[in-house]
């Protein structure tokens, strides 16, 4: 494996910035992106590039190469995840790689899954492709965090929004929805949901709230996640949006084994996926909720609530990252507290946690935080 370049580093960051175009498309797929690099005496060209497809559907680095045609022999593929070894779906972008004559590759990282880490660069290198491992393996790990949690310890990449009035409280007791945040927040959010494979919230507040937990961006209506709802006992009504809407954007309502039988029937013909799961009397837990969606593909998921429902993943230790939006409506008494049996203000001082970012949306202030180490 040769050194890494700038000009390595500085590819390698495109394919990165390319590839988070596909996150909260291509699952179960990872969203990675594909760069062909063209080099002719002292001039560099781009020449293709390629993102990953709907599951079934070409790969980064075959639609990379479609596009770079015959300047493909002899040039530089930058990948931002190694390429697949073994036939699936579509035939192994190893081999795709070599049969275009492709000369160097260059990968961000390596397949997080051990049982195929390793195989795709071993199949280029017999083949006498230069590889070089590991340029902006730093982004790359962030870039697929939900993937490799997926593949290593059977659970999504967990992002926690919560948006809290200036006293701290997330809405008022009897009144429903309370407006917290304004505009450029929302249209933050919304921006946040795109980025998703799955949005969740408990069955508290998709009765109390009626939300539509649809991304609603101008041109980015497509990209609204799937709606998973945590719904112990099945409640929720057929009149509610999210049900309304379920023909159009995905709702997926987990519930218990022993959940009424005649309310998932009638929610089912109405077009709800139902997932049944062990639970107790009061509750479902996080870990059993997480695996049921990783088992069917979710790699990324952003919980928006309610109280209890935030409270028992952060106590639950399934939390990856977190943002606060603090508004400056002051909602005073009968609010409802951001979490349930928590102090948020001691969650945000957590040593587990870094801050990574803090600013303003507008008006409103958020602070972005992490998991160490993650």
């Amino acid at each position: 494996m040769s050194d890494i370049s700038n000009t390595d580093k500085r590819f390698m960051a495109a394919a990165g910035r390319l590839a988070r175009r596909g996150l909260g498309r291509v699952w179960p797929n990872p969203a990675v992106a594909a760069l062909i690099v063209h080099e002719d005496g002292e001039s560099t060209r781009l020449v293709g590039r390629g993102v990953t497809s709907r599951p079934g559907m070409a790969h980064a680095e075959v639609n990379a190469l479609n596009q770079a045609g015959d300047l493909a022999r002899g040039a530089t593929c930058y990948v931002t995840l190694e390429p697949c070894s073994h036939y699936g779906r579509t035939p192994p972008c190893s081999l795709a790689l070599i049969k275009a004559g492709v000369k160097r590759v260059v990968v961000g990282m390596l397949d997080p899954n051990p049982r195929v880490a390793g195989r795709g660069v071993k199949m280029l290198e017999e083949a006498g492709v230069e590889v070089v491992v590991g340029v902006c393996e730093a982004e790359m790990k962030d870039l697929y965090k939900g993937f490799m949690l997926r593949q290593l310890k059977q659970r999504p990449q967990v992002f926690l929004k919560l948006a809290k009035s200036a006293d701290g409280y997330i809405g008022r007791s009897g009144e429903g929805q309370v407006k917290i945040s304004g505009p450029l927040s929302m249209r933050k959010v919304h921006g946040f949901r795109a980025e998703y494979d799955a949005i969740l919230v408990g069955s508290g507040t998709a009765l109390a709230d009626d939300p539509q937990l649809t991304c609603r961006l101008p041109g980015l209506a497509e990209r609204s996640p799937v709606r998973v709802i945590i719904d112990r006992c099945a409640r929720l009504s057929l009149e509610s949006k999210l049900v309304r809407t379920c023909v159009d954007v995905p709702v997926w309502l987990i519930c218990g084994n022993d959940a009424d039988a005649e309310k998932i029937e009638v929610l089912s013909a109405a077009g709800v996926n139902i997932i049944r799961v062990p639970a107790s009397d009061c509750s479902i837990k996080p870990s059993v909720i997480l695996s049921a969606l990783a088992t069917r593909g979710i790699t990324r998921v952003m919980l928006e609530g309610g109280a209890r429902m935030a409270s028992s993943f952060l106590l639950a230790d399934l939390v990856d990252d977190l943002c606060v939006v603090t508004g400056d409506l002051v909602i005073g008494e009968d609010g409802i507290e951001a979490l349930h049996g928590l102090d948020l203000a001691d969650v945000m001082k957590d040593p587990k946690f870094e801050r990574v970012a803090a600013g303003k949306f507008g008006a409103d202030r958020y602070q972005y935080l992490r998991r160490r180490g993650a």
